[in-house]
């Protein structure tokens, strides 16, 4: 899976796809364009952004866990996802015409796979997710009266926190750690 950190080989796989459509981009303005396509202005800042993530990795590079949920409709799971909770679709993914969907969604510094496909993942999984202000998110969901979840808050031995369920099952636990 693909993110910031090969920016320079999205920037070169984006230059030979438009290459072969005959539209000619120097490798600045492809970098350029992979940085905005991340969120960042230029190139430079997306740069800084991979150099300091190599130099915090130990040799071995562990790096937190891509939950995978199971779902069975994509009308659904977006309606859910990016409707209310307010996740972005990051990407999507499918082998060809009429077949399942694998996709990213994602929201400030959480990112969640997303899969129609039968062996990936069993529906009713959980995912523990640190959050700074619960009560605020909590306030942005209850505001948009989503018909079929009203997640409560409750404060556990480990912190305060807001557990939501997708329409397949899954569910996310929402924890402001105190």
């Amino acid at each position: 899976m693909r993110d910031f950190r090969d920016a320079k080989l999205m920037a070169k796989t984006l230059r030979q796809a438009l290459a072969d459509r005959d539209i000619s981009l120097t490798r600045s303005e492809t970098l350029e364009i992979v940085a905005r396509q991340f969120g960042l202005d230029q190139w430079n800042i997306l740069s800084a952004k991979i150099e300091e993530a190599g130099a915090s990795r130990s040799a071995i590079g562990i790096e937190p866990p891509m939950p995978i949920f199971r779902i069975f409709s994509v009308e659904k799971a977006m309606e859910f996802y990016c409707g209310f909770l307010g996740f972005h679709l990051d990407w999507e993914h499918r082998f060809g015409e009429n077949f399942p969907l694998y996709c990213q969604v994602s929201r400030d510094g959480m990112a969640l796979h997303l899969s129609e496909h039968s062996g990936d993942a069993s529906p009713g999984a959980k995912a523990f997710v640190r959050v700074a202000n619960v009560r605020s998110y909590h306030a942005e969901l209850s505001g948009k009266d989503y018909r079929y979840m009203k997640p409560g808050v409750e404060q556990a031995p480990w912190g305060l926190e807001m557990t939501v369920t997708d329409p397949f099952s899954n569910r996310i636990a929402f924890c402001e750690q105190t």
